[in-house]
């Protein structure tokens, strides 16, 4: 443990919300001082596109043919749930909300949570009838919402949209803060005895 590095952890929605979900919601629940940036292009874009947790109902992929059915994994309200001192989640259409959100991360003390809505336009984006990157862009400026604009929405209307915004910025003790001070304390408490 060495709390002077500033530790940024870079991953796809496959390695944080697929493989390394455990990982991420403890790293989170603890309030570890790291950044983490999670950049979703929502499938498993280099193994043979196959479905994602991240990957839209109904969507076609290699492994769902007919659409996926399972209802997509929002990591950035469950980092926000399991403890998180910042989330965000911006397209890459948004380039200065996204840049302006990793500024934030990594100034934050705890653990930074940036999910970076990406586009795939190989692997994801022909499948849904996008064929270039540009395509892409543009379906993340029609379909995104903000969370501002979302209160005013009903939740039927916000069905296949992408929420983005800051879903958290707060301050409480990190885990090696908390730790340290535990230390001291049982040591204290170990001299009086």
């Amino acid at each position: 443990m060495r709390p002077e590095l500033n530790v940024v952890v870079f991953g796809g929605d496959g390695d944080l919300v697929g493989i390394g979900l455990s990982h991420l919601i403890h790293a989170s629940r603890r309030n570890l001082d790291i950044v983490v940036v999670m950049v979703n292009n929502m499938i498993y874009g280099m193994t043979g596109g196959q479905v994602a947790p991240t990957t839209p109902i109904k969507a076609k992929t290699t492994t769902t043919p007919y659409g996926n059915v399972e209802h997509p994994f929002d990591a950035t309200r469950l980092v926000v749930a399991a403890g998180a001192s910042y989330a965000a989640r911006w397209t890459t259409f948004h380039v200065g909300q996204l840049k302006e959100s990793m500024k934030k991360a990594i100034t934050t003390k705890g653990f930074a949570f940036v999910e970076a809505v990406s586009q795939c336009p190989t692997a994801f984006g022909r499948r849904i009838g996008l064929k270039t990157a540009t395509d892409m862009l543009r379906w993340f400026e029609e379909n995104s919402v903000t969370l501002q604009e979302a209160r005013k929405i009903t939740e039927k209307d916000l069905e296949g949209k992408i929420l983005v915004g800051e879903f958290a910025h707060r301050e409480f003790p990190t885990f090696t803060e908390t730790l340290y001070k535990t230390i001291k304390e049982a040591k204290k408490s170990a001299k009086a005895n």
